[in-house]
């Protein structure tokens, strides 16, 4: 590899890591930043399905003791760890079913830079109009979230399936409308992360299998620690940020990404 494909892998890898637990879109994110560093892959899916699972295990490493003790529980019929996982199940459930039936018009049709500059500056006005009018949280943890409330934001993670919503806000903003606290719905969408994550990664490589190849292996394992890294750094501080200042600047941050990769998509 040429010294500029190393920083090009290096920055589309965490590029991927920052965004994907950010209500800001990583998909969109890695389609703007892939076009505007006319970045090629290695052939076929491996590289994205990759940089995507480095981001994966970046979460189960940090959250491990709560994914054990939830394992843990639910195989010694814990009631609190049967609620939780039970709600983690219902929640990923909606987007399971739609991902299968719509996966072949999602990747051909709106997969595309136009889609997502929309999308991005929409999503950032529907950060500020919940924030704005959010009702007080009636669930403060994680543990607290019924099977009503993780059905219904399953329901919103449905909507993160037009690349530039975001995973991750359309949870977390759908658990700030249904009177979830800023940090519960974070770490929440956390968890519904990996499952959803997971099932997406592994449907992906079913479909993409004819294609898949492992040329370039050293771009792909550059891409996943360099997603690993950034994802492990960035949640954390995400957690704590968000509880003392909100969304409002990941609204405008992506209105104004949003806008600029609008003029320049334009602009061409």
């Amino acid at each position: 590899m040429d010294l500029t494909l190393i920083w090009k892998t290096v920055l589309i890898g965490v590029v991927e890591g920052l965004t994907e637990f950010l209500p800001v879109s990583s998909t969109g994110h890695i389609i703007l930043a892939e076009e505007l560093l006319h970045f090629q892959g290695p052939p076929g899916k491996v590289f994205e399905i990759v940089i995507q699972l480095g981001s994966i295990l970046a979460v189960c490493f940090l959250y491990r003791r709560k994914i054990w003790d939830t394992v843990a529980g639910v195989l010694k019929r814990e009631q609190p760890a049967m609620r939780f996982a039970a709600a983690i199940v219902v929640a990923f459930l909606p987007a399971a079913v739609v991902g299968v039936v719509a996966h072949k018009y999602i990747k051909s049709v709106l997969f595309n830079p136009m889609i997502v500059a929309i999308a991005l500056i929409v999503g950032g006005v529907a950060i500020l109009l919940i924030e704005r009018f959010a009702q007080r949280p009636r669930i403060k943890t994680v543990d607290d979230v019924d099977l009503k409330t993780a059905f219904l934001i399953g329901l919103c993670q449905c909507l993160a399936m037009v690349p530039g919503v975001s995973r991750a806000g359309a949870t977390i903003m759908g658990a700030r409308v249904f009177r979830v606290d800023r940090a519960a719905a974070a770490e929440f969408s956390f968890f519904l992360a990996i499952p959803t994550m997971i099932g997406a990664t592994v449907y992906d490589l079913y479909k993409n299998w004819s294609t898949l190849n492992w040329d370039g292996g050293a771009m792909i394992a550059l891409g996943f620690v360099a997603a690993f890294i950034s994802a492990a750094i960035v949640v954390g501080a995400f957690v704590r940020f968000i509880s003392r200042h909100g969304f409002a600047v990941f609204a405008w941050y992506r209105i104004a990404v949003g806008g600029i990769a609008l003029v320049f998509l334009l602009m061409r």
